[in-house]
């Protein structure tokens, strides 16, 4: 492990800039670089878990993409287990999209540009053999960096997840950009991702917060029994309505390949300025 091993020693921890579903992060430097560092939750792991912990680091180490958030190692010794990546100083993509006046810096183009990153890093992370599933793909787990390209992060802990999280019987996490099957605590696989990036699309679309004013156990209800779709604008372009109801299927069959979607997008940022509608043009 020697070869990603970083000592907690060298890391000069400066402010918390987060924390999600597994840990703190912090902004901090690392022989003079900025780095964010995720500090687990948990570290009473047993062996077992350590060794599973492990793994994931060394598939983490094995990523790379532009679209995927660069690992630069892990620190493996407890209390501190840790995971050190690069840092992207604009932070979420959820951030960015729901600060005051997001409209004016976020114009159509940029946003589906920010789309397609997104569709580009995870269609790298369904290609490997095997497959990474991402099971928790939600604008606060994009980051974005200086040129606003968008990368996906928390990846690697998806086995992790797969074992210990959300079933509807302990709503825990943030089921709002959760497929419903997974919702239902049903058998899921990278479909549920694709459902999950068309609530980011919608997010990117409306700028508004998916779901708001429900509790996360009426998102559930919703979503998962309900069978209740976020509504679109009437006035946004038809390829891109088509793209986000096609990834709403409630067949996880019937949605979409990421590498279509890729296509689809590159499609649309290749017409003209006008025709990319959002719904939200005066």
């Amino acid at each position: 492990m020697d070869w990603l091993e970083i000592a907690w020693e060298d890391l000069r921890i400066k402010e918390r800039i987060g924390a999600g579903s597994f840990g703190t992060v912090y902004r901090a430097e690392w022989h003079g670089s900025d780095v964010a560092v995720k500090v687990l939750t948990v570290q009473d792991f047993h062996d077992d878990q350590l060794k599973e912990f492990l793994r994931e680091v060394a598939i983490m180490k094995r990523v790379r993409h532009p679209n995927v958030v660069l690992f630069m190692g892990a620190v493996t010794k407890r209390p501190h287990l840790s995971i050190v990546t690069e840092y992207l100083p604009r932070g979420s993509l959820y951030r960015l999209i729901h600060r005051p006046a997001s409209g004016e810096i976020l114009d159509p183009r940029r946003r589906l540009r920010m789309a397609l990153d997104v569709a580009k890093g995870i269609n790298y992370l369904h290609c490997l053999k095997p497959p990474i599933v991402h099971w928790d793909l939600k604008s606060p787990n994009l980051l974005v960096d200086r040129n606003w390209t968008v990368k996906v992060c928390d990846f690697g802990l998806s086995r992790f997840k797969a074992n210990t999280f959300i079933s509807s019987k302990s709503v825990a996490g943030t089921p709002e950009w959760m497929a419903p099957e997974f919702l239902r605590g049903e058998p899921s696989n990278e479909k549920s991702d694709v459902y999950s990036f068309g609530v980011i699309m919608w997010e990117l679309i409306t700028l508004q917060q998916p779901w708001s004013g429900l509790g996360p156990a009426q998102v559930v209800g919703a979503v998962a029994f309900q069978n209740r779709k976020l509504a679109l604008p009437p006035n946004i372009s038809p390829v891109l309505a088509s793209v986000v109801e096609s990834c709403w299927a409630d067949n996880p069959a019937d949605r979409p390949s990421l590498p279509s979607i890729v296509e689809s997008l590159k499609k649309l940022l290749k017409s003209p300025v006008n025709s990319i509608k959002m719904g939200d043009e005066t």
